[in-house]
This record gives C-alpha cells, structure tokens and sequence, in this order.
C-alpha cells in the first residue's frame, strides 16, 4: 500500500509523504487503521495458484537444465532461466489481482470491493485493462527473478553449503536477494505502478487522452513528469516490502519441501 502511494507522479496534497513512515502513520490516522490492508483478499487469492506454478516450473526447470549446463553441479545460469520462465506463469495469474490490488490502494480510490473494482474496470476500460501492464510486468519481474534466485542460490552455497534444511540462512539469503532484487527493478515497478493505476492527475497534467499503454509511454510519462528521479519514486517503501516477503516465501517454500520430503522417505522405508 504504502509503495504503491509513494509511487504516485501526481499525489494529491493530502497524500504527499516524506518517508515511509511518516506515509504508514498518515494514513492510519487519516484513512483508519485498516486501510493499509485494503487489496489483500485479492492477494491471497491469486498468490495461492501463482506461486504453486511458480515454484513447480522453477523445480522442474532448475533441475533440467542444471543437467545441461553443469552435470552434477549448481548452475547459476539454469537458476536465473528457470526463474525467469517460472515469471511468465507466476505473471499471468498475478497480474489482474496486482491491477485490482492497486486501485484499491490508491488515495481517494471511488472502488470499496474487490468484485466492485473488477466490474467497474471492465465496463470502463474492457478486459484488456487486466493486462495492459502485463509486458511490464514481465519487463520488470524476468530481471527481477533472475537476480532473486541468482543471489539466494549464491547466498546458500557460502551460508548452507550443504544444502540441509537450514531455516536461518534460508530467511538470511532471502532477505538479501529480494532486496538486491527489489531495488535494481524500482524503475520498472514505478512504471507498471502507472499503468496499473492510470492515475487521472497525472496524465491530466500531461494532456494524456484515453488510457495509457505500453512500457515506452510510461517511461515516457515518468520522466515527462519526474525526471530520472521518478523512476526510483518509492524504492525505500518496495526495499522494506521485499525483504520480509522474500525471506518469509523461502522458508516456508524450503520447510514444506523438507517437510514433504521426510515425509516421503519413512512411506518408502
């Protein structure tokens, strides 16, 4: 929520913030103590499906090409494409939920429900408004995931070179890729951020007529309206979002795998 608002090119004056904190406490004082979690039933609702194709095509494809690349080894270069191709499912899935996610977080958003976004969004911009940020997405979450399983790949070699279930170095790498991973993609997310939201006051100023579309336009329109330092509008905000959910997705990802694992050799003994 608070990334999202940071991000805005044209926030209105009363959702103008200087750091993150200062947004968190303004709009719980502001806006209520529950509006930083406005868009989470959406989350939770497309992050199951999402992730579960994610995380298979990625096992799947680390294993294959690792075959290829290195027999018998770890190859960073079989991690980056198996997580750059895992991306694509991952993106197709997450995409509409992140559109409905962020015009909920919007200040001032007129939408009060999940169902009630989705409907008011197709009848206004048609179903293509679910993926007019989808390219960019992909632009930004292939290098994104690449430099995320790279780093926690490399990080596990030095901190669990054994590669046992190891919940400390698993929160540890994770932490550290997603937020290597967060801050060199921020240019990207500001410019999917914009397509996502279409915000009004900002193509307004810029006599932008009808809605805004493609990587190129955006870029465009951030740099039109903020210089290069737009296109790291919020990447404090994205940081700190990223460390904990990376962290948090890797050891619950590497304790079910250990989990199922076990499971699975006392069946077979």
């Amino acid at each position: 929520s608070l990334q999202t608002r940071m991000q805005s090119l044209q926030p209105d004056p009363r959702a103008r913030y200087r750091g993150v904190f200062e947004a968190l406490r303004k709009m719980v004082l502001t806006e209520g103590l529950w509006r930083p979690l406005r868009g989470i039933n959406v989350t939770v609702l497309g992050a199951g499906p999402a992730h579960a194709m994610y995380f298979a095509c990625y096992e799947k494809l680390k294993k294959s090409l690792s075959e290829v690349f290195q027999q018998g080894g770890n190859s960073h270069l079989a991690n980056g494409i198996a997580g750059s191709v895992a991306t694509l499912l991952h993106d197709a899935v997450m995409n509409p939920a992140e559109v409905v996610k962020q015009r909920l977080q919007m200040f001032g958003s007129p939408h009060t429900s999940v169902l009630g976004c989705v409907r008011s969004v197709r009848r206004a911009e048609g179903l293509a408004a679910f993926y007019r940020s989808y390219t960019t997405q992909l632009t930004m979450n292939v290098p994104f995931q690449a430099i995320h399983f790279i780093t926690y790949e490399l990080l596990q070699e030095h901190l669990n070179p054994r590669r046992e279930y190891n919940p400390r170095s698993h929160v540890a790498a994770g932490a550290v890729a997603g937020a290597a991973a967060a801050a060199a993609t921020t240019p990207l997310d500001v410019c999917k951020t914009l397509l996502n939201t279409q915000e009004n006051a900002a193509l307004s100023s810029l006599r932008v007529r009808g809605h805004l579309s493609g990587m190129a336009n955006a870029f465009s329109t951030v740099y039109r309206l903020r210089g290069l330092p737009g296109f790291f509008r919020g990447v404090q905000a994205r940081v700190i979002y990223q460390m904990p959910s990376t962290a948090i997705a890797w050891s619950v990802y590497e304790f079910f795998k250990y989990f199922l694992t076990q499971r699975a050799l006392e069946r077979r003994t």
